[in-house]
């Protein structure tokens, strides 16, 4: 048996998927979950150590013999957060993640710095928001002087576990466009973000060397063997952000596909040859992790607003769709901005969740929950808009991520849309991508002509049961609903931009 091995560091657990490429197999998928430490100023932060011990989980879990079966191994990882890393490879403070919004003033002052958002994007071909990587560093420089006078290494999730298996610090373009201080055109840090991030030290000593996708960045360590039971030596991919690997784990490594993530965040994304800049700011102009760029819109609030929602109402999980089904499209006019974490698209980080449009007729449960799984959909309906206003067309949704199990929430997309929704066989999303992504090298060492379509086509299968084609009635019902969340959102920005 030969297998690789995907890892996925997320936000809300750590996974381990082992492929046997020979037979197309998945031989085991383990997980282990993970906290978040949030508080009321938008700080949401999980520490290293965390992350070490449910990777541990994840493998302890596996056989053996499995193990051993391992030929190459890549890793995913939640984008944007920033380890804070030592000369000696300790990480200096607790990490802040993607959805920590406790640093808007740093990004205001960046801004400024740089000469406001429309030029940091002729810089970058992104603007700054209190998402990305680049104001967490800053922050840490106000907050911790003495810690960030020992910052050796600006690592994000998924290269902090790379350097774990490793010892390597490397970084990929893909991560690494969403630290907001890389130029995705020429793919080369901007001098003018780091000057604006900090003129008076130059961080590009702190920042890894950037590598392509198709190369190892090195093999497991004896260390790392000894301490979590893989053998040492396998070769490890550079691995990607978890937007990345979700891209090769649903085939979008090709110009004309759609793949849209219900994961903690919801996130939409295109494959292109070239960059896609968005002058309004509000798709980001990433790369992506094999060779091209990856166009995407990301929300912050879908599962998280859903699970949020859920657990008061009293509603279960197997109960999720029974109740949701129960309420017509639409809600008979209820609106919900599920903003509960604020929210990165639109860009009102202070945003708060709503509910409009309470009513004797629609204030029930199966009401509020479905809600807010049209109003988490809504918010990706304007991410389809905007991708094809910048040309990016999709004849199909691929659909992957948590939210995606749901029959009914596919039926949404789909009427929300107006497009069929593909799910594929293998449903491990960015674990099953970063396993991909390591066969690709690991194959690519035999035949440099492969090509990462190639692995996607031989290695990926629609599921047929659970596509789903609109419904052109509530397609029509939704295009009405759409205009009025867009309305309720307008009525409120002014409420939160601030």
């Amino acid at each position: 048996m030969k297998t690789v091995l995907g890892i996925d560091l997320g936000t809300q657990s750590m996974k381990a998927v082992l492929y046997e490429y020979q037979s197309k197999e998945l031989v085991s998928v383990t997980s282990s979950p993970l906290d978040v430490d949030r508080d009321a100023t938008g700080r949401a932060e999980q520490h290293s150590e965390w992350w070490l011990t449910a990777l541990k989980d994840c493998l302890d879990q596996v056989p053996v013999s499995l193990r051993e079966s391992v030929q190459a191994i890549g890793v995913s990882g939640q984008q944007h957060g920033f380890v804070a890393m030592d000369e000696n490879g300790e990480v200096l403070a607790p990490v802040k993640l993607w959805c920590d919004t406790s640093t808007q003033a740093e990004v205001d002052d960046m801004l400024a710095a740089c000469g406001g958002a429309e030029q940091c994007i002729v810089y970058t071909g992104n603007t700054l928001v209190t998402g990305y990587t680049a104001p967490k560093i800053l922050w840490l420089k106000r907050h911790h002087p003495d810690l960030y006078d020992r910052l050796a290494h600006i690592l994000l999730p998924h290269d902090y576990l790379n350097y774990v298996l490793t010892g390597a610090v490397r970084m990929e373009y893909g991560d690494a466009s969403g630290t907001g201080l890389l130029d995705v055109r020429t793919r080369r840090w901007s001098s003018e973000l780091l000057q604006a991030l900090d003129a008076n030290r130059d961080l590009s000593a702190c920042l890894p060397p950037l590598v392509d996708s198709t190369q190892f960045i090195g093999h497991t360590t004896q260390a790392f063997s000894a301490s979590y039971g893989l053998p040492a030596g396998i070769p490890v991919s550079t691995g990607g952000g978890d937007n990345m690997m979700g891209a090769i784990g649903t085939g979008n490594v090709s110009p004309g596909k759609l793949t849209m993530s219900l994961g903690s965040s919801g996130t939409l994304y295109a494959y292109s040859d070239t960059p896609v800049i968005d002058e309004n700011g509000n798709i980001a102009a990433f790369c992506s992790s094999t060779g091209g760029w990856l166009p995407l819109l990301c929300t912050m609030n879908c599962t998280i607003g859903t699970e949020l929602m859920r657990e008061p109402l009293g509603v279960s999980v197997e109960q999720f769709d029974s109740a949701i089904a129960s309420v017509p499209s639409g809600c008979n006019g209820l609106i919900t901005l599920p903003f509960f974490n604020g929210e990165r698209t639109p860009n009102l980080p202070n945003a708060k969740g709503c509910v409009l449009g309470l009513t004797s007729h629609n204030c029930s449960k199966g009401h509020l929950l479905r809600s807010t799984v049209e109003g988490a959909t809504f918010a990706l309906k304007f991410g389809l808009d905007e991708l094809g206003r910048l040309g990016a067309q999709a004849s199909e949704i691929v659909l992957t991520g948590g939210g995606a199990n749901s029959g009914v929430w596919r039926q949404i997309v789909a009427d929300v849309c107006d497009l069929p929704v593909t799910l594929l066989q293998q449903q491990e999303g960015a674990s099953f991508g970063a396993a991909l992504q390591a066969l690709w090298v690991l194959q690519r060492q035999a035949d440099p002509s492969l090509t990462i379509s190639d692995i996607t086509a031989q290695h990926l299968s629609r599921d047929a049961a659970l596509c789903t084609e609109p419904n052109p009635a509530n397609s029509e019902l939704y295009g009405g609903a759409y205009a009025d969340y867009r309305h309720a959102l307008e009525l409120l920005t002014p409420l939160y931009d601030n």
